[in-house]
């Protein structure tokens, strides 16, 4: 039992099995087995932090922004005129996986309005982009595909429902007011409980008539932010008049706004 006839034990190891010695074995040797600390062990606290924050560099490496939006975002893009806003975006961000871009036209007016409608299109289906045709903003949320989905952002820049009277009269005012109240109604239908709509939209007469705040908060949304709009942000998104003989025309935006909204908790 004790420390002599411990180590003498311990020697016995190393006799081949005849009894006889194999090598000389130093004693202080065979006690170092027994002296040495075992090796140390990392903390699971540490080690799970450590991947914590592997797992934080690899989202932070993965994720690309324009502006307020992201590549993680699933997005949906209402009204886009000639898709330039999305396909600006989808370049951004490398990739139009995460992106639904629609408009009202059908592929045959697209091609007839926008010179660069039908390049914009396939450039985008090319990056992985779903484009639909045809889809009423004020309808969109019964919409056989877009009924099944769900988004993080829901993006309308500058709704219109056409040039048919004078701008500043009352008869053109309630019309866009329809319009912006239908879009924000299925718009909500489709938003993830996270979410945010966004609305660009010009500041001043007669386009604060629009009331657009006050329409989102009388079907339950709150306005979150809102924020100045530069086209200059957004490298190759061209702003189209969308309507008449001059569809293909930009439009003078002046000062404009993106109104974010989200759900009412």
């Amino acid at each position: 039992g004790d420390r002599k006839g411990l180590l003498y034990s311990v020697e016995t190891l190393f006799l081949d099995r005849k009894g006889k010695e194999m090598e000389e074995v130093d004693p202080s040797f065979v006690s170092s087995l027994f002296l040495q600390p075992p090796p140390p062990q990392q903390p699971q606290e540490m080690e799970e932090e450590s991947e914590e924050e592997e797992e934080e560099e690899e989202k932070c490496e993965s994720e690309k922004w324009v502006k307020h939006y992201c590549s993680k975002h699933r997005m949906l893009f209402v009204g886009e005129g000639d898709f330039s806003f999305s396909l600006c975006l989808a370049r951004g961000f490398g990739s139009a996986s995460n992106m639904v871009a629609t408009s009202l036209d059908n592929q045959e007016n697209l091609a007839r309005k926008y010179s660069n409608g039908n390049e914009n299109v396939r450039e985008l289906e090319e990056r992985g982009c779903v484009v639909l045709y045809g889809v009423d903003a004020t309808q969109m949320s019964h919409h056989f595909f877009l009924k099944t989905q769900r988004f993080d952002r829901i993006v309308y820049n500058f709704p219109h429902v056409g040039f048919l009277y004078p701008e500043a009269s009352y008869c053109q005012i309630q019309l866009n007011k329809r319009l912006v109240k239908g879009f924000l109604k299925n718009a909500k239908v489709l938003l993830r409980d996270k979410g945010e709509i966004h609305v660009t939209h010009k500041e001043g007469d007669p386009y604060d008539k629009w009331e657009l705040v006050k329409k989102a908060q009388k079907i339950g949304l709150v306005l979150h932010e809102s924020v100045p709009f530069f086209k200059g942000d957004y490298p190759g998104y061209d702003n189209k008049r969308a309507h008449g003989n001059l569809s293909d025309a930009p439009f003078r935006m002046g000062n404009c706004t993106t109104f974010k909204f989200r759900l009412h908790n």
